[in-house]
């Protein structure tokens, strides 16, 4: 199946702990029906001194479940994605505006 959401898209949230929140895509994993969203689902890890890195307490965006996550359309408002073939080619689209993601 086609990806809905890839990397770069602006989503909001819908569901969990940070729900309304908005953020662009950083990476998404298709197997696993999750993706990492800046700046949400944030978690601390606790990293070891290096020579280029200090540690200590590190936040860090974790992955959240694609379900979760609603495509932002050019008004800023939440939309589905829909597929139509435009010149031959799959072109995703916004259910909201009808406009071509």
């Amino acid at each position: 199946m086609a990806a809905k959401l890839r990397k770069g898209d602006k989503v909001r949230v819908l569901a969990g702990k940070d729900k309304g929140r908005d953020g662009e895509i950083q990476s998404v994993d298709p197997k696993a029906g999750k993706a990492v969203v800046e700046g949400v689902n944030m978690a601390i890890r606790h990293t070891k001194q290096s020579q280029n890195a200090k540690g200590g307490r590190v936040p860090k965006a974790m992955p959240i479940e694609l379900s979760n996550l609603a495509l932002l359309d050019a008004n800023g408002k939440p939309t589905r994605v829909g597929f139509r073939v435009e010149d031959g080619k799959k072109v995703r689209f916004a259910k909201t505006t009808g406009e071509a993601v």
